[in-house]
């Protein structure tokens, strides 16, 4: 079973994050679709393994995620679980064959896609989730990819940041302060934007993705704000999109692209030292942002059991407190974080 993190939001709520959660972007046929008994298998199977924490979005299969958890989820106990999806985009339905998301995600429902952070927009994205989720009440919610990576520059982000903060922003305070949610965040790919945000507003929760992970720790200023704050973070991606699970093999992904040779050869520095410690890359890659006060949960993806078995599995692992320690005197990772290890 999974440990336990409680953590606590502004409002009050203790929230009991699993170290290991479920992050439902594959459930939405992310580059290739599954079936939705291989869906249900995937999910069981988490739930087995003690996952409790579930993050989706309705982005993710334009809907699909949503439905799929849905279905799952129906005949658990509410109080049993945790789950948080994402605002800041409108789905609209559009005739079969027109809608967004080819190349990346495959056999969803025609859907066309549209950002709307206003006060406005913010609660309809709530009340369509719901709905597609199946529930009266959802745990947390994130503004979604208010980052650079998604608006294309820095002026579009700032943009974007403004819309929210001046509309969504208030509608997420009023749902936390009406008890209709827990708390509230952003769920961004850039830690900077997270950085910004938590300055401006009081937030609970951050989920980062890919930005604090056994490979990059630029993010550490960041994460270590956060934690003086009180304010939470999942850590989504803890693999870089694959190149932690794989290792520095020909074809290896490092943020959905191929991985650069600099990139695999850092890789291949980190694996040398942990196969010297005796333990898997993977199970490093996916305990390593835990050493970090500030997070409550990580939660790699996996389209399929195998990749949900290798998760539980490396969730499970006992890293030995050395393995930090050479990593750190290597300079593969920030020497403060080690002590945190043994904490």
């Amino acid at each position: 079973m999974q440990k336990i993190r409680p953590w606590t939001t502004r409002a009050g709520s203790t929230l009991p994050f699993t170290e290991l959660g479920f992050g439902a972007a594959p459930l939405g046929n992310l580059f290739r679709a599954i079936s939705d008994s291989d869906a249900d298998a995937l999910l069981a199977a988490a739930w087995a393994g003690g996952v409790r924490y579930f993050d989706t979005a309705p982005l993710y299969g334009l809907g699909l995620s949503e439905t799929r958890l849905n279905r799952f989820l129906r005949d658990k106990p509410r109080g049993d679980y945790l789950i948080s999806t994402k605002v800041g985009r409108l789905l609209a339905a559009v005739p079969q064959g027109t809608g967004d998301g080819a190349g990346k995600w495959v056999d969803v429902p025609s859907r066309k896609e549209r950002f709307d952070y206003s006060h406005d927009g913010v609660l309809r994205s709530v009340e369509a989730s719901l709905e597609r989720l199946g529930l009266d009440r959802i745990d947390l919610l994130y503004a979604h990819d208010l980052d650079i990576f998604t608006h294309g520059g820095a002026a579009a982000m700032d943009a974007r940041l403004a819309e929210f903060m001046s509309g969504g922003y208030r509608a997420l305070c009023r749902l936390r302060d009406e008890g209709v949610i827990a708390g509230f965040g952003a769920g961004l790919n850039e830690w900077q934007p997270c950085d910004w945000l938590m300055a401006r507003g009081a937030f609970d929760i951050f989920l980062l993705a890919g930005r604090f992970t056994l490979l990059e720790q630029g993010a550490l200023g960041f994460m270590d704000r956060a934690a003086g704050a009180g304010v939470g973070v999942v850590i989504g991606g803890p693999y870089n999109s694959g190149v932690l699970a794989t290792g520095p093999r020909p074809g290896a992904t490092y943020d959905y692209a191929p991985a650069s040779a600099e990139v695999l050869q850092r890789v291949a520095r980190l694996q040398a030292v942990c196969a010297a410690e005796g333990v898997a890359l993977v199970k490093a890659a996916l305990q390593f942002p835990l050493l970090h006060p500030a997070v409550v949960s990580v939660i790699p993806g996996g389209q399929g059991l195998s990749e949900m078995e290798s998760n539980l599995a490396a969730a499970a692992a006992v890293i030995p407190e050395r393995l930090w320690q050479v990593l750190a005197a290597e300079g593969l990772i920030p020497a403060a974080l080690v002590p945190m290890a043994g904490s």
